[in-house]
């Protein structure tokens, strides 16, 4: 569709829920995905009870769609949890989850101030007076999203959704994971042994979580808007889930999270025994040492994992691009993190 005739219906569309005139000036893609894609819009509504002018990214899905990653409606859903639980987040609103509107389900968010490119964010004079403040920030917006638990949540088909093939009965949430990234890994073409061996002390060292809770899955630097104000808000909640709260945590501070600053090991702006600190104070709870370097190792073999699975959208021909068959290269980097973790943890 042209981009001239999804704004003419999303006008119309708009009207009619709105109940008013509705007029979307400066409508300019951005970037997005193999998922998902995303358009800066600014919506004027005169008349009706919603009337005023809203600063908004319309988020729609794409054709594609990532292993593991939540359509927009459940995406939305989520935003919403962790919107109302007190995350700073862009609020979402307007969900249309019938796609002979555009074609497909999409949704507005509030647009929000800053850059979340990885080098702004370790390395830009602008923000040097920040990343201290940023480090708290952070954390005690990752405490607030750890807030949310299966238990909250009242929608029974997001609650199974989250579960995201994780669910092991009678097993733990640790058990659970090493069970999905298994049957992703069954599934590859290829043989992997380092990943074997790596899913093999997983599987001998899991141990149970303190609770099963509301997981970003991707937060990391890049997924948080900041300018030299601080945090502006957290996005990209595609691969949110229930899990263990370590999981996050150690996400971030991965080693290819760092954009070159690796002796800060907090997403490459802060060391991480103060965000860990800082997490650990705003969410009243203290983390295991042991129960860290499980989920790092867990962390660099998911994501060595999605490194051959990006790969492989190049080479199969779906989505061509020198950057997708890059990033397949990179995951013997992965495997050798996590088995240096492992390494280090017995000595």
């Amino acid at each position: 569709m042209k981009d001239s005739e999804l704004k003419e219906r999303l006008e119309t569309y708009l009207g009619n829920r709105l109940k008013g005139k509705v007029e979307i000036n400066h409508m300019v893609s951005l970037s997005g995905g193999a998922c998902q894609e995303n358009f800066s819009a600014d919506i004027q509504v005169d008349g009706g009870p919603e009337q005023g002018i809203y600063q908004t990214v319309y988020r729609t899905d794409k054709g594609a769609s990532l292993l593991a990653s939540l359509s927009r409606i459940n995406e939305f859903k989520v935003c919403r949890m962790a919107f109302e639980a007190g995350v700073k987040t862009p609020e979402p609103f307007w969900l249309e989850s019938d796609a002979s509107v555009t074609g497909n389900p999409f949704y507005f968010m509030k647009r929000i101030q800053g850059k979340a490119t990885g080098r702004f964010v370790v390395k830009d004079p602008s923000l040097n007076k920040v990343r201290k403040q940023l480090t708290q920030e952070l954390a005690e917006n990752l405490a607030a999203i750890h807030s949310v638990t299966p238990a909250q949540c009242k929608d029974e088909d997001l609650k199974r959704v989250l579960d995201l093939g994780q669910s092991f009965p009678g097993k733990t949430v640790a058990e659970g994971s090493v069970h999905a990234l298994r049957l992703q890994l069954d599934s590859m073409d290829g043989a992997y042994p380092a990943m074997e061996l790596i899913l093999n002390w997983l599987e001998k060292n899991a141990k149970p979580s303190d609770a099963s809770v509301l997981i970003h899955g991707d937060f990391r630097t890049g997924n948080f808007m900041v300018n030299s104000e601080g945090l502006q808000g957290i996005v990209d909640w595609e691969f949110a889930h229930w899990g263990d709260r370590h999981e996050d945590l150690t996400w971030l501070c991965m080693r290819d999270w760092r954009f070159g600053k690796l002796n800060k090991e907090a997403g490459g702006f802060a060391d991480r025994s103060e965000f860990y600190e800082a997490y650990e104070k705003a969410a009243k709870v203290k983390l295991d040492p042991k129960k860290v370097t499980y989920w790092e190792v867990m962390g660099n073999l998911r994501w060595a994992i999605g490194c051959i699975g990006q790969a492989e959208r190049h080479l199969s021909g779906k989505d061509k691009g020198i950057e997708l068959a890059s990033i397949g290269r990179r995951a013997c980097e992965m495997e050798y993190e996590a088995m240096r973790l492992i390494e280090e943890s017995v000595k």
